[in-house]
């Protein structure tokens, strides 16, 4: 090996090594396809024969994908190895929904924690275009809206925690629970009090982290995800009723 090879080895390792943290960090998300090759180059002041090679590198570890004439994205390898086997075990073992509003618990309490103790004003200024969305979807009562602006917020939250797993794994838990929160948003919808607490338990959380209060963000987190389980045992029971009631009158 030549010594200008090795060096253009190193370089596009280097390279590989950049793209790579940036979908650590989350700023290269699932799905997201990167700029242009010549953009790209210029932007990272390196070769284009060199980005080719790294962004191969990537390919053989599953982290980007190339379409022929549409660019090259970024694979859900991080989160569909967790993704897919939890949620075919969810639907054939109930029990599992408690242990996932546990760990819920515990993961969003420990994000809330860490935003509030490591979030830049860039993190800050995320979290507040968040929290401000979700208070104008919710206000419309848009089903659909309200489940992807509480999914961005809760998201947002986890990326400021500067946890590159807790980031990842909020990212994947959200996916794995989607039903759970449509179910949950859907039947708040149908109960003004409970559906104001929720929006002022998101106050809470974006309050504590905005003002830099750990223990108190923590705990707003904590709280709200209680109140979620609350919520679903509870539109469970009255499903329950309600089908009872319904045979009752049939028979």
């Amino acid at each position: 090996m030549t010594p200008n090879t090795t060096a253009s080895t190193r370089l596009a390792d280097t390279i590989a090594s950049n793209l790579e943290n940036r979908i650590l960090e989350g700023s290269l998300k699932s799905g997201d396809r990167l700029p242009s090759e010549r953009a790209l180059a210029i932007e990272m002041g390196v070769s284009r024969p060199s980005l080719r090679e790294a962004i191969q590198k990537l390919v053989l570890k599953g982290l980007l994908f190339t379409r022929h004439g549409g660019g090259t994205h970024v694979t859900d390898r991080l989160e569909s190895h967790f993704v897919d086997p939890w949620q075919d075990m969810l639907k054939g073992h109930p029990l599992l929904h408690r242990d996932l509003l546990e760990f819920r618990q515990m993961l969003e309490s420990q994000a809330a924690t860490l935003a509030a103790q490591r979030a830049t004003d860039v993190d800050i200024s995320q979290l507040e275009a968040a929290y401000s969305n979700l208070q104008t979807v919710y206000a419309k009562e848009d089903l659909t809206a309200c489940i992807d602006a509480d999914v961005a917020f809760h998201q947002a939250i986890a990326d400021a925690s500067h946890n590159v797993l807790i980031g990842h794994l909020t990212s994947s838990l959200m996916r794995v629970i989607h039903g759970h929160v449509t179910n949950n948003l859907a039947h708040l919808q149908t109960h003004p009090p409970r559906w104001q607490m929720l929006q002022s338990q998101h106050g809470a959380i974006w309050e504590a982290i905005r003002q830099h209060q750990p223990q108190q963000a923590g705990q707003a987190a904590s709280a709200h995800i209680e109140f979620v389980r609350q919520n679903i045992e509870d539109n469970a029971i009255e499903f329950q009723r309600r089908s009872s009631a319904l045979r009752r009158v049939g028979g």
